[in-house]
């Protein structure tokens, strides 16, 4: 069986360690980031100023998403790398330089143009909001959303600029195996958001917002935060999220020009390797627009449905999304660099073991976290959202929406990695071509469904919960994306299999996990029924360890490389051998 080629003892070590470091970096910032969302939940619930700060926050992110990190990751780190291991440090330092100075434009252009187009960028990306003012006059509705909205997004546009940036120096430190400060540089933004937002709560809601969001009593009655104060702590949010973006970006940059050499800000399409990189950022861009335009759907889907939809696939989201950084993200991130600098000079054989092996690490913590969500997941909605303003319905609609999406977790966890392949290879276009099919089917699936599901009150589904006038439609748009993932994943691996030859998904393996993933829910859901009189916050703490903790013991033995390669020890990715690929 092929290997890769031995690698230096530092060097090695390094790359082992490199997913774990990742993982790390990203467990601080999501911490501090559901800590952030816990926050805002307690005080805007499931309801309409919850929906403009979904909407105020998405359409800002999708301009750094599609000029940020996955971008940059498929344009940018390849073409850095391969300097870097060619001994062209100081062609690499132009060759950043040259991609800020034009990131930094593009990225400042599309901001003011955010800010000056606030208007009808709202009533594109929200157009269920235009109908707000008319509903306000007749005393249907108390939030114009549109108005607010408007607002909001002249804070959020500049701040999505300044993370494009902070993008840029996340992809120089990648190149550079520093893993650790770039991902975990988000725990600034989210620690000045929570800092201002309780602050603000503390001074404009005095004893009410500030005692629950630190610890509050067993059992807290829903609080009430009047209409004017919300629409206020709303915008102090955004301001300060553009503030923590600065302190993002503040912190990498002594490290990034540490590293650089021959580091020149010059905006010029000439400079050495720009050209190749410009080749690979069209279709990168393509691919993310696809992914972000179905984000994009998602939101206009569900500001059409009742209020209380895109609140609900918010809040859902980023639950969905932890185990999509932690896990896929962390060991994408680290194998990127290692497949550019083998581009070329290893046999197609070595880089589908090693894409087994990816696929396989990957599996061996998201299977169980996507049961877990199925299965417990209303368990561990409340206990992290509900409390405030977020009532026993909410915990319910979002649960039903994070069970949709976690169907199909593990295919969009694996596409991620193997869409670090054909990046390497500098072939961007492919995945785009399959992540606009994939954007296709949800939203053609995602709009049925909703529109459908929005007939029925969510009180019909447990009649025992009130449903507070919140309808089923969140739930139809998260299950439509989890189907399409793994269409997406079925496409990618055909594609895969033509440049690499056949190409075959470690289902057997990950089925496996699934087994002992639902041997280890046993023990926690008797543990669940027997502490029903239990908060809910202990509650799930201690249902959660146990499945967790069980799930490793069984794995003990049939996953030791698994476990070994993300605890950084020998058999992990830098030189694995799949004995099984």
């Amino acid at each position: 069986m092929p290997t890769l080629p031995a690698s230096p003892p530092a060097a090695r070590k390094r790359r082992l360690g490199g997913a774990s470091r990742v993982a790390l970096g990203i467990l601080s910032s999501r911490v501090l980031g559901l800590v952030r969302e816990v926050t805002f939940a307690a005080v805007f619930g499931v309801g309409a100023h919850a929906d403009v700060l979904a909407a105020v926050l998405r359409g800002p992110i999708l301009l750094q998403n599609l000029l940020g990190e996955q971008t940059l990751s498929a344009s940018f780190i390849p073409v850095y790398t391969r300097f870097l291991a060619s001994g062209k440090r100081r062609a690499a330092g132009r060759f950043a330089g040259a991609t800020l100075a034009l990131l930094g434009v593009t990225a400042g252009l599309v901001a003011l143009v955010g800010i000056l187009l606030a208007r009808p960028i709202v009533g594109l990306t929200s157009p269920g909001y235009l109908a707000d003012a008319g509903r306000v006059a007749t005393g249907l509705a108390e939030v114009d959303r549109f108005e607010l909205a408007v607002q909001a997004i002249r804070f959020t546009f500049p701040m999505a600029s300044v993370l494009v940036l902070a993008a840029w120096a996340l992809g120089v430190l990648n190149s550079h195996r520093r893993f650790f400060l770039p991902y975990v540089a988000p725990a600034l933004w989210n620690l000045v958001i929570i800092g201002i937002v309780l602050s603000a709560s503390i001074a404009w809601l005095p004893g009410g917002l500030a005692k629950i969001a630190l610890g509050g009593g067993r059992e807290v009655t829903a609080l009430e935060v009047p209409s004017a104060i919300a629409e206020r702590l709303l915008l102090a949010a955004c301001l300060a999220a553009l503030i923590g973006a600065f302190a993002q970006l503040g912190v990498q940059l002594p490290l990034v020009f540490k590293l650089l050499r021959g580091f020149q800000l010059r905006l010029s399409t000439r400079v050495e390797g720009m050209r190749d990189s410009l080749r690979a950022f069209g279709p990168a861009v393509a691919a993310r627009g696809a992914a972000q335009l179905s984000v994009y759907v998602d939101q206009v889907l569900a500001s059409l449905a009742m209020a209380g939809a895109p609140s609900a696939i918010r809040w859902a989201g980023i639950l969905y999304i932890l185990p999509l950084s932690l896990f896929a993200q962390s060991v994408a991130v680290a194998e990127l660099p290692e497949l550019a600098r083998s581009a070329g000079s290893v046999a197609d054989s070595v880089v589908v073991e090693r894409a087994r092996f990816a696929l396989r690490q990957i599996a061996f913590l998201v299977v169980p976290t996507a049961l877990g969500f199925i299965v417990l997941g209303r368990l561990l909605v409340g206990a992290i959202y509900q409390r405030g303003s977020f009532t026993d319905p909410h915990t319910l609609l979002v649960y039903l929406t994070l069970a949709g999406y976690s169907v199909g977790l593990p295919a969009i966890s694996w596409s991620r990695a193997l869409v670090n392949v054909f990046w390497a290879r500098g072939n961007t276009s492919i995945p785009a071509r399959i992540a606009g099919g994939r954007m296709a089917l949800a939203a053609a699936g995602g709009a049925g469904l909703m529109f459908w599901l929005d007939r029925y009150p969510l009180a019909s589904l447990a009649p025992s919960v009130a449903g507070g006038g919140l309808f089923l439609g969140a739930v139809g748009l998260g299950a439509a994306a989890g189907v399409a993932g793994w269409l997406e994943l079925g496409l990618l691996c055909r594609a895969l299999g033509r440049i690499l030859g056949p190409f075959r998904l470690p289902l057997a393996e990950a089925g496996a996990m699934l087994g002992r993933a639902v041997l280890a829910l046993a023990p926690a859901l008797a543990l669940q029924f027997f502490t029903a009189d239990l908060h809910r916050v202990p509650r799930a703490a201690v249902v959660v360890v146990v499945y967790a903790g069980c799930y490793l013991w069984l794995s003990r033995h049939s996953a030791r490389r698994e476990i070994a390669a993300w605890i950084g020890r020998s058999g992990g990715l830098g030189g694995s051998r799949d004995s099984r690929g």
